[in-house]
């Protein structure tokens, strides 16, 4: 039985919005603050998942990803352009942009039903992919990186008062990776 995981950078404040400053807002970039190495790697402990379960993205996170990561040569970036990857858009993906990359069937809901039976999937960034799932009650797992800053303003991973349970949190250079259950 696999588990629907969301990952996620974040503030202390619960802001997840433009990490690497990427979309330009004015507090963007403010996980890039502490360096490429802040965010280098696998900060979100997703080991052997990366070769048996599949990335979850929404179309402008993957499009982003996409022309960061198949140049990209270290083990990590290795495992993440081998890693099944799928897409929730509603548009074609272009042919060959990023390996093993391959459309949503359907339904995102529905997708995600019938594939964590038998693989993780793993939300990476996508806040209306992640908003939609938790909605939704189906994500069973939330990792994420807290930075310690605060930016104000921004999109928020929650809306409304969610009950996590703490599974583990340890120190990942300048932030902390904390485990939580989503059911509780």
């Amino acid at each position: 039985m696999g588990r629907l995981i969301v990952v996620q950078f974040i503030t202390l404040d619960g802001v997840v919005a433009d990490p690497d400053g990427s979309d330009g807002t004015p507090f963007g970039g403010w996980a890039m603050r502490f360096g490429p190495e802040g965010v280098a790697g696998d900060k979100f402990r997703l080991g052997g998942i990366l070769a048996s379960g599949t990335l979850l993205f929404g179309r402008r996170t993957w499009e982003h990803f996409a022309r960061l990561w198949p140049a990209r040569d270290d083990d990590f970036s290795r495992a993440m352009n081998r890693a099944s990857k799928a897409v929730a858009t509603g548009r074609p993906l272009p042919e060959g942009t990023w390996s093993n990359s391959e459309r949503v069937d359907g339904y995102l809901v529905d997708w995600v039903q019938r594939t964590v039976p038998s693989r993780d999937v793993v939300v990476i960034g996508s806040g209306s992919v992640a908003d939609a799932l938790a909605a939704a009650g189906l994500v069973d797992e939330y990792r994420l990186l807290t930075f310690p800053v605060a930016v104000g303003e921004g999109r928020r991973l929650f809306r409304s008062g969610e009950t996590l349970a703490l599974r583990s949190a340890e120190r990942v250079g300048p932030a902390v990776l904390a485990v939580y259950d989503a059911r509780g």
